[in-house]
């Protein structure tokens, strides 16, 4: 063997021992996401005084002025009394607030003014890696106070049961659901003005017909059949079936199974259109 042919062969030698450069690009790693979630975690701690302050005082304040405001003047709705029927709703807006709203403001700021994105993609993480551990952070985030408003509403009269354990999971998954939607959001718009647009024509309506102060079928039929492609509708009424019990397994299936499909749709979406902003 001549001393080019090898040199040629120690070479791809050296290329075959390091197979990570190589295959990184097409695996998804836990290890990733999980880095990604503990740096959300240590940032976390510098703010969490004024986070959980503003995440705890806005549901409540809702709660308790609709609830005990209008609860007087309508008594029980949907056999519940008000506030009952008001509380469990007000758990998946708050979840949905908590999660979808820093989605779009936070990512929106790190990728455009920071850019604190190009220095994580710096590392063995790639953007799929990113936006799940983005959404994920939040995702737990607001499971946990999206229980709040629950809370306040058992120191009110609420009777707990034993379904209202699955209150914070649900309230995760819906949190994970709200979190990949507003990451996409946040990649498509182009300034901080048209965030004006997403929360007045956007957040507005999603939290307005969902069932979330009032029974759905209180509203004219072709809303009721828009309401059903409301991701916030299917966790409003899983939160409240868990909380008041009845809701059969065949509704369960179908709130999760769209729920679920909203996930996959906006993982995809959001990694597709993160990949074009940031890497592109």
């Amino acid at each position: 063997m001549s001393t080019d042919q090898a040199d040629a062969r120690r070479l791809r030698d050296r290329e075959d021992a390091r197979p990570d450069e190589h295959a990184r690009p097409g695996r998804f790693e836990a290890d990733a996401v999980l880095g990604v979630v503990a740096r959300e975690w240590i940032l976390y701690g510098r703010s969490w005084r004024a986070t959980t302050f503003a995440a705890v005082v806005e549901p409540t304040l809702y709660l308790l002025c609709f609830g005990f405001g209008m609860g007087a003047l309508i008594g029980t709705l949907a056999g519940f009394s008000y506030i009952d029927f008001l509380g469990t709703g007000i758990v998946a807006v708050s979840v949905m607030f908590q999660s979808m709203m820093p989605a779009v403001i936070n990512t929106f700021i790190k990728r455009r003014f920071l850019h604190t994105y190009e220095g994580i993609l710096a590392a063995p993480v790639d953007v799929r890696e990113l936006v799940t551990g983005e959404a994920l952070w939040l995702a737990m985030r607001s499971g946990v106070y999206g229980c709040v408003p629950l809370l306040v509403a058992m120191g009110f009269g609420l009777r707990p049961g034993w379904g209202g354990l699955l209150v914070p999971f649900i309230a995760f998954f819906a949190g994970f659901a709200f979190a990949l939607f507003g990451i996409w959001i946040s990649a498509v718009i182009n300034s901080v003005r048209s965030m004006d647009y997403v929360f007045s024509g956007l957040f507005t309506p999603l939290f307005l017909v969902a069932g979330t102060f009032f029974p759905l079928t209180e509203l004219p039929d072709w809303v009721q059949g828009l309401a059903v492609a409301n991701p916030l509708y299917h966790a409003v009424e899983l939160i409240r079936g868990s909380v008041f019990g009845g809701l059969s397994a065949g509704a369960a299936l179908l709130h999760v199974g769209v729920l679920l499909a909203f996930i996959v749709l906006m993982w995809f979406l959001a990694g597709s259109q993160m990949h074009r902003r940031v890497v592109t």
